[in-house]
Parts: structure tokens; sequence; C-alpha cells
């Protein structure tokens, strides 16, 4: 027998029984009656401790009103005194328990699942081959002896809690025992189809893209999926408008499992309207631009922009000697190493589990190197110990750097990243922003001026937003300009 027991039904003397089956302890089998009598035990039979549930568990002689299972062959157990750390520990007595009972929701465990934090299938197993595994969820150890779940395709990598693996913003809540694998995200199609050499068809456009190289740094020649500017390598573009993509953006799945969210999230064109008082981007709450990955469940409301999207587990971030993993929990005062900003908005932060470093999506998302209209080099983002220690000045705005920063080490040209990439960097040219009625238009930066905010009086660094005779710089000064009705 493999190591995947569990409990079965057995007609014995014309009485179902379930008999659960425990690898480790072969061969005698632990018998289950929903009878409310209590069972004579018998004495004959070696120890044969029961591992299913790591909660708590009672002892206690059944009386009519006590519904649940009993256990004929149980060793006696030692309980911990308190109930909140949901601990038991089974003793090698060769006296058996009268009665044991157990969780019935851990009985009726789910056999095959599938969870957000793994890219396979993953089953309940009774028992680990070693003693002590990390969770792929919590990271925490994982006691062997009281079963998990783990994924037959990864072999002895992967396994998880039972606890974590079912929980609701993990877990998706289907059994897939004997569920056909036929609508699984790695058989989708691939995002584009190759039409010629350095030809494809996209997807989610009508036209011909055709692979080229970027040679001249163009600042307001944007990504259609990321909304960020061609910085190096290849990009493909169409000859019949101005959609142009990132080789990478390109290669964007149709759908993925992303760790924040239990539902498979589609790849889908936003709309040119944009809400001032939609959520936007549930990881870093930044509005999105035209392409968003979106749960297809309306009552879940989830989307991520495709920045936060490509985040994946372990993340190796730039700066930091550990790889990084998705908080599920996001609290108001967790601290982000890298900008010394406390979260307020529930942003979603991806944490170190060998130390205490901790980043939040806004900071993770950004570029590591980027290219300036005013540099013939690649500016470098710095933080941390690379900090200016003296004072200095952005290239654009003139105010002092003193957070992070993009900088070029041969020309010392500095610059804020929302001076280089505006306050709202994946908003779009071209959309336009709404509330109470009231229209935005979100325009280009401009190479020639920079007019200043009617709200913050300003001048505008980065994209603006524009009104009948009035100018915004970002969407927080569109937003109050509308609340004041100017």
């Amino acid at each position: 027998m493999d190591y995947d027991g569990g409990f079965h039904e057995v007609e014995k003397d014309g009485k179902l029984f379930l008999v659960y089956y425990h690898p480790k302890y072969q061969p005698i089998p632990q018998i289950e009656s929903p009878s409310s009598s209590i069972e004579v035990a018998n004495y004959d039979h070696p120890p044969q401790p029961l591992f299913l549930c790591p909660s708590v568990r009672r002892r206690k002689d059944c009386s009519s009103d006590f519904s649940p299972f009993l256990i004929k062959s149980s060793p006696d157990s030692v309980l911990s005194s308190n109930v909140d750390d949901h601990h038991t520990q089974l003793c090698s007595s060769q006296r058996m328990c009268r009665v044991s009972t157990h969780h019935q929701g851990c009985v009726e465990s789910p056999h095959t699942i599938r969870i957000s934090r793994h890219h396979h299938r993953i089953s309940r197993v009774s028992y680990l081959r070693y003693e002590k595994w990390p969770c792929g969820v919590c990271r925490q150890s994982i006691d062997g002896n009281y079963g998990a779940y783990t994924c037959k395709e990864c072999g002895d990598y992967y396994a998880v809690h039972s606890k974590c693996a079912l929980g609701k913003d993990v877990w998706d809540g289907e059994e897939l025992k004997g569920v056909p694998e036929k609508d699984d995200i790695a058989q989708d199609a691939p995002p584009f189809c190759e039409i010629s050499e350095g030809v494809v068809r996209y997807f989610l456009h009508d036209h011909h893209l055709r692979l080229e190289k970027n040679i001249l740094y163009d600042e307001n020649k944007l990504c259609e999926a990321c909304v960020m500017p061609i910085f190096e390598d290849e990009f493909y573009s169409c000859a019949e408008c101005d959609f142009i993509l990132h080789e990478t953006c390109l290669k964007s799945h149709r759908r993925i499992q992303h760790a924040l969210h239990p539902h498979p999230l589609t790849l889908k064109a936003n709309n040119k309207y944009v809400s001032l008082y939609s959520w936007g981007c549930r990881a870093c709450f930044r509005k999105c631009g035209d392409f968003v990955y979106e749960c297809p469940k309306q009552e879940c409301k989830f989307n991520l922009d495709l920045r936060c999207a490509l985040i994946s587990e372990p993340f190796d971030y730039q700066g930091h000697e550990h790889p990084l993993f998705l908080s599920l929990h996001s609290k108001e005062d967790e601290f982000c190493e890298v900008c010394c900003m406390w979260s307020k908005y529930r942003l979603s932060q991806l944490n170190c589990i060998k130390c205490t470093f901790s980043v939040c999506m806004r900071c993770a998302t950004l570029p590591y190197k980027v290219r300036y209209k005013n540099d013939k080099h690649f500016l470098t983002f710095s933080w941390g110990k690379e900090r200016c220690t003296e004072k200095y000045w952005c290239e654009e705005c003139e105010d002092i750097v003193d957070k992070i920063f993009y900088w070029c080490n041969d020309c010392c040209t500095i610059l804020h990243t929302d001076c280089l990439f505006s306050q709202d960097p994946y908003l779009k040219p071209g959309q336009v922003l709404i509330g109470r009625g009231k229209e935005f238009q979100i325009l280009a930066k401009s190479n020639t001026s920079r007019p200043i905010c009617h709200y913050c009086k300003k001048h505008c660094q980065g994209k603006r937003f524009a009104r009948d005779n009035l100018t915004a710089c970002s969407k927080d000064c569109a937003r109050d300009i509308i609340l004041l009705k100017l």
C-alpha cells in the first residue's frame, strides 16, 4: 500500500463500518462505526496510533446525544491543555482507548484539490515520508505524522498543511478526485500564433505584430499591457496602429493561477473608462491600464495589473539575498523596507522567511533598470544603503531626493520614481478617468511644457489629466477637483 491512507467503507455482519488504513502502521486497520454504543477494546491488537488531524481531539463516553464516529482500536491520547495550539500527542501504551472522536470535517477532507500556491493538483496523504517538510503556503514546518497535501507531479518536493491547503483564500472549494484535467490552465492555447518569422497574431489585437529592436528611447512609447516604456530588448509593434508589446508581455498566459487568489485569473483588455472609485489592482491598489488579469466570478471582484500578476514565488528581489514569498493576510501596519512607508491600503507584501525583510508590491514591481531621455546610460533603482548620504536634487522636479530613486552612476543623473513614471504609472494616455459624472482625459507627458496643476499648484511632471480648461497632475488631484466642484 502506498502512503495515501484513508477511510474505506467495509460491511461486516450486516453493519457498515468505516475502516481507516494507515500505511505507516500496517497491517491492522482501525475501525470506525457510527454506532452510539461503547465498543469493547481489543487488547490483542498492538498499539496503533491514528494520525489524522492535528487539532485537539476529545475523549469521552458516548451518550445518546453524542454522534461522532467511534474508533475501535486507537491508543490513549494525551491532549494539550491549550485548545488553541491544536496539537495532539499519541502514546505507545498497549491499552486501547475506549472512545476517540475526530472532527467530522477532517474525516471528510477532500482527496484532490487545486490551490493558488501551486501549479499542479495536490492530494491528501496520511503521512509524509520524511519527518520535517516546509509548508508551501505558510512556510512553517509540517509534522509528517499528521499527514498533509502533496503533489504527485513534483514528488518529494512539495507539501502543504491540511489546514493551510483548505483555507478559503487558497482553495476554491472544489473536490477534483475523478475530475479530468481538460480545463487545466496548462492546456490553454498560447497567447499568440506565429504567422511567419518575426510576425505574430496576438489574441487580444486585430492586426499582425512585427518583432523590432528598440534603438531610440521614447518615454511616451508605452507597452499596451504593462504600460511601462520600452527600455531595452525586443518588442512587437503593429504597422497599422500604435499597439506595441514587450516581448515578455506578449508571452503572458491567457490564464494564470496566482498566489493571491484561489480562482484562475483571465487576461482581458480593460475598458478605456476608469472609475475614480474602483479598487484597481488588488495587490498594489493602483488603477490598471489597458490589460488586467480578472477573476471570472463576479462576486470576487478581483483583478491584478500585469506587473503584479507576473510576481511569482519564490521571488528574487534585487538588493536582497534571500527569496521572498507573498503574504496572504496583509495588515495596515506592515512596513516596506524599500520605500520606508507603512502600508495604509493593505498592500500585498513580499516577505523573507529567513529575516525580517519585507517589500510592498508597489516597490517590488518597479523595474530595476530604466532609460531617461537626457542620459545615454541606463539608470538603476536605488534604495537602502545606496541612498544619498548627501543632498541631491531630482533632474525633473528639482526637489531633494531622500528615498527611493533612479540614478546613473556615470553621469550622476538622479530622478524620483514618480517623476520618471508619474504618480499613476499604470494608467495609459487615451484612457478616460470618470467620477460623479465628470470625465478627465489622460494625456501623455509633455516634452515642451509643464502645466501647473489646478489643485496642488505644482508642475505636472508626468501624465496629465485634462477636463475643459482644468489640468490635474494625478488621479488624486483630479478627484479632489471633482469633489471641490471646480
